[in-house]
C-alpha cells in the first residue's frame, strides 16, 4: 500500500468534504501547522473560504465539513475562532513514517513531480580569465544543489557551463599574459592598470617562458608605439595593444590565447570538481561562431523584421519587448556582440530538445533578462521555457571586516582558498543558507567554528550522534522493521516524527520553487528535533521493545539527514 503522509491524507479528505458541502467549489485546500502546539497538529481554513461564497456563517460551514470528513488519521478536531478547524492526529498517523523510511531508504522523499521532463541548468559560466573567487562559489553551490533537488523530484537534468572563450575579456587575458612574458624577458613594459593584475598571470607567463624561451618575444617599443594615452582613454589604450599584439605575433597569437584559456579553464574545472560540482557539458562560445549559429540567429531576427541598421551597426528592436533601449547585435566593424552570441546560444538550447531551460546569473544581470527573452520571442521561440534565477554575490567577512574582491585588479579571495580554510561542507552549506536572490554575508569565523551556532556543524553532529548510538548497539537493522512504534509517545519523539513526514513535500516544493535553501532550513529544524529527543530520552535502554522503537526512529532520522545533506553536496560524517 502506498504511504501518504498525514498532511496529504488530510488535504484529500478535506477535498472530498468540500465537494459534498459546496459542490463545484474549487477553493484551495490549505493544511498548515498552528503556531501554538495546543491548537493541534494541523489547521485548515477551508470553512472561512467556503462561507464567503456560500454566504453563510463560517463556523456552521466548519461543522458541516467535519460531519463530512472521513480521515482515519484524525484523533479529534475542534472549531476555533471565526471558523478555523484545528486537527489533532492519531499517534499512529505519525509513527507510520518510520517503517516507510526504513523500507525506501535513499529513495525516501524522491518524487515524480518532474515526470521525466528534460531540464538544462546552466550555471557558474564565469569568464575563464582568472581563478574562481568566493562570489562564483555561491552560484556554483546554488546551481549544483538545485540540480540535485530537481533530479530528486523526477526531472531529467543536464548541467552545463558556458565557456566565454571568444570575446574581448579573453583577449585582455592573452595580452596580460604576453606582457608579463615580455616583462620577464627584460622588455620595458608599461603594464596597463586595466589589464589582469593577479599573480596567476605572472605564473602563466613564466610557464610560457620556461617551455618556449624567447620564441614569442617582440619589441615592446613596437607594441606601445602610437597607443592612445592610457590616462585619457584606458579602454582604447587596451584595445590598441590587443590589436598590435595580434599583428606582431601573427599566427603565434593563437598559441598565447590558447595557452591562457587552457590554463584558466583547467584550473576552473579542477576547482569545481574538488568542490563537488560536476557538469555534463562544457559549451564553447567559440563553437557558435565556428558553426555559423550566430549568423543563423541574426538571420532569424532579420527575417522576422526585428533588426534595423543605424550608424553602420545592426540593432535589435528590443524596446518592442520591454527593454529600456534597443541593442546592437553587430557592430560597425562587423563583429558580433556578446548579446548576439547569447541569442544564438539560447536558441541552440531549445533546439537540443530541453523542455525547460534554467539560467543562473548574478543579480547584476537582472536587466539582461527582458532583452534575452525578447530576442527569443522575436526569433519565434517560446521564451516562457526559459527561467532565470538570480544569485547575489556573497560578501566574505573575516574578523568582522569585509574582504574586497576584484578579478581585474587581482584583489580577491579564491574559491579554492576559501575551501581550504573552512572546508567544502561549510562552503556548500553556507552558500545555500539564504534565498539565492538575497544578499549573503559569509561569516568566515562562524563557518570554521565547531559550535551549535554553526548550522552545518549542528546538523552533521546530529548525524554523528545517531551513528555513535547505533555503533554501540549490538542488534541488527532488520530487527527495527518490526519495532512497536506505538511506544513512541514522548513529545520529543512526536516532534521528530512530524518533521520526518514533512520531508517529501519539502523536497517537491524546493524543486517547484527552485529553492534549495529550504532543504537547508529543514535540516536545521530536524537536527534541533533530534538533539531535543537525544537529550530527553535514553536510547539503549533495558526494555527491548522501547529500545527498538527509539532506535528505529533515529535510524529513520539518520537516513533523512544523510539524504538532505547529499542534496546540498554536504557530507554526513559518522564521527565528529
Amino acid at each position: 500500500m502506498t504511504y501518504l503522509d498525514p498532511k496529504t491524507q488530510l488535504a484529500l479528505a478535506f477535498a472530498r468534504a468540500r465537494d459534498l458541502v459546496a459542490p463545484g467549489s474549487d477553493a484551495t485546500i490549505t493544511i498548515e501547522r498552528p503556531r501554538q502546539a495546543s491548537h493541534g497538529d494541523h489547521a485548515c481554513n477551508l470553512a472561512m473560504q467556503l462561507a464567503k461564497a456560500l454566504k453563510r456563517n463560517p463556523r456552521e460551514v466548519a461543522a458541516e465539513l467535519l460531519a463530512a470528513l472521513d480521515a482515519p488519521v484524525i484523533a479529534r478536531t475542534e472549531i476555533a475562532g471565526p471558523g478555523f478547524i484545528n486537527i489533532f492526529l492519531q499517534p499512529a498517523a505519525r509513527q507510520a513514517i518510520v517503517p516507510h523510511i526504513l523500507a525506501t531508504g535513499n529513495d525516501f522523499g524522491r518524487s515524480r513531480l518532474g515526470a521525466g521532463q528534460a531540464i538544462q541548468i546552466e550555471f557558474v559560466s564565469a569568464n575563464p580569465t582568472g581563478p574562481l573567487h568566493v562570489g562564483h562559489g555561491r552560484g556554483a553551490a546554488f546551481g549544483a544543489s538545485l540540480a540535485n533537488v530537481l533530479d530528486f523530484a523526477g526531472y531529467k537534468v543536464s548541467r552545463e557551463y558556458y565557456v566565454n572563450d571568444a570575446g574581448r575579456q579573453m583577449d585582455i587575458l592573452a595580452l596580460s599574459t604576453w606582457l608579463r612574458y615580455l616583462e620577464g624577458l627584460g622588455e620595458a613594459v608599461a603594464f596597463p592598470p586595466n589589464a589582469y593584475q593577479g599573480d596567476y598571470v605572472r605564473d602563466m607567463a613564466h610557464g610560457i617562458q620556461s617551455a618556449h624561451g624567447d620564441r614569442y618575444r617582440r619589441a615592446a617599443a613596437d607594441l606601445f608605439a602610437h597607443a592612445p594615452d592610457v590616462a585619457t582613454d584606458p579602454e582604447a589604450h587596451l584595445d590598441h595593444l590587443i590589436a598590435r599584439a595580434k599583428a606582431l605575433l601573427g599566427a603565434d597569437y593563437a598559441f598565447v590565447h590558447g595557452f591562457a584559456l587552457t590554463e584558466q579553464l583547467g584550473d576552473c574545472r579542477n576547482d569545481l570538481t574538488e568542490f563537488g560540482v560536476e557538469f555534463d557539458h562544457w559549451f564553447s562560445e567559440r563553437s557558435l561562431h565556428d558553426a555559423g549559429l550566430i549568423d543563423k540567429a541574426v538571420a532569424q531576427l532579420q527575417q522576422h523584421g526585428h533588426l534595423y541598421a543605424q550608424d553602420g551597426a545592426l540593432w535589435f528592436r528590443s524596446t518592442a519587448f520591454g527593454d529600456e533601449k534597443d541593442r546592437v547585435v553587430k557592430r560597425d566593424n562587423g563583429i558580433y556582440t556578446y548579446f548576439a552570441a547569447d541569442i544564438a546560444y539560447h536558441l541552440n538550447k531549445f533546439e537540443r530538445g530541453f523542455d525547460r531551460v534554467i539560467d543562473i546569473w548574478g543579480a547584476d544581470h537582472h536587466g539582461y533578462i527582458p532583452r534575452v527573452k525578447g530576442a527569443l520571442t522575436a526569433a519565434g521561440a517560446d521564451a516562457e521555457r526559459l527561467t532565470v534565477a538570480l544569485v547575489q554575490f556573497a560578501v566574505l567577512y573575516r574578523d568582522g571586516q569585509k574582504v574586497p574582491m576584484s578579478t581585474r585588479s587581482g584583489q580577491f579571495v579564491t574559491l579554492r582558498e576559501l575551501r581550504h580554510e573552512v572546508g567544502n561542507d561549510a562552503c556548500r552549506f553556507f552558500y545555500v543558507l539564504r534565498k539565492s536572490e538575497q544578499h549573503l554575508d559569509f561569516d568566515l569565523d562562524l563557518a570554521k567554528s565547531q559550535s551549535n551556532e554553526n548550522p552545518v556543524y549542528y546538523i552533521q553532529y546530529a548525524h554523528a550522534r545517531i551513528c555513535r548510538v547505533l555503533a554501540a548497539w549490538d542488534g541488527h537493522r532488520a530487527d527495527l522493521a518490526q519495532a512497536d512504534l506505538s511506544l513512541l509517545t514522548e513529545p520529543q519523539a512526536m516532534a521528530v516524527l512530524e518533521r520526518l513526514a514533512e520531508f517529501p513535500a519539502l523536497c517537491a516544493a524546493a524543486a517547484h520553487e527552485l529553492a534549495p535553501h529550504s532543504v537547508a532550513y529543514y535540516l536545521k529544524d530536524l537536527a534541533a528535533d533530534l538533539h531535543g529527543f537525544y537529550t530527553a530520552c535514553q536510547f539503549l535502554v533495558d526494555d527491548e521493545a522501547l529500545k527498538n522503537a527509539r532506535l528505529a526512529l533515529i535510524t529513520a532520522t539518520q537516513q533523512v539527514l544523510r539524504t538532505g545533506l547529499a542534496l546540498l553536496g554536504v557530507s554526513a560524517p559518522e564521527s565528529m
